[in-house]
């Protein structure tokens, strides 16, 4: 049977968790920035630390209701970074990690990555007390994450892919 949806439009991702050692869905955004010079355009990532052991991340969460992923993606950007843009229904790929719910147990989680063209920057935004942001070359945002497959997607995230 055919597909009634538009071609556009996004389903949300669903990984089914029965149990515990189940693994859990987040949706990411990648933030990044477009600069022009005299050597032609450059892309910066914008990163933030987490909360508790302040590493380098990008902004991301659980599954909202109402919203596609992309949505809940460029939502978690505004949340953690007080970055406001445009978000693209386009999925660059999937990392994992363990999120320690407590000091003896963690889930594993599948993070599936939007990016997220920003436009603003705010000063007051829900999560700035527990935060830093900084904007970071692709090459040095490569180098500041942990997960293996999150500096790889950094790494070679292209603009032009997007349009």
């Amino acid at each position: 049977m055919a597909d009634a949806s538009p071609p556009s439009a996004q389903r949300p991702l669903r990984i089914r968790a029965d149990s515990k050692r189940d693994p859990r869905t987040q949706f990411a955004g990648l933030p990044f920035r477009v600069l022009k010079g005299k050597g032609g355009k450059r892309v910066e990532v914008l990163l933030v630390t987490s909360r508790e052991t302040q590493r380098w991340i990008i902004p991301k969460g659980w599954p909202m209701d109402g919203m596609t992923p992309a949505e809940a993606a460029a939502q978690e950007v505004w949340e953690e970074a007080g970055a406001r843009g445009k978000g693209y229904d386009v999925c660059l790929g999937l990392y994992s990690y363990r999120k320690w719910m407590s000091e003896d147990e963690s889930l594993p989680v599948i993070v599936a990555v939007f990016p997220v063209k920003v436009r603003t920057l705010e000063d007051d935004y829900p999560e700035v007390g527990e935060r830093k942001r900084k904007w970071f070359s692709l090459k040095k945002a490569a180098a500041k994450v942990e997960e293996r497959d999150l500096r790889q997607l950094i790494a070679t995230f292209s603009v032009d892919r997007l349009t």
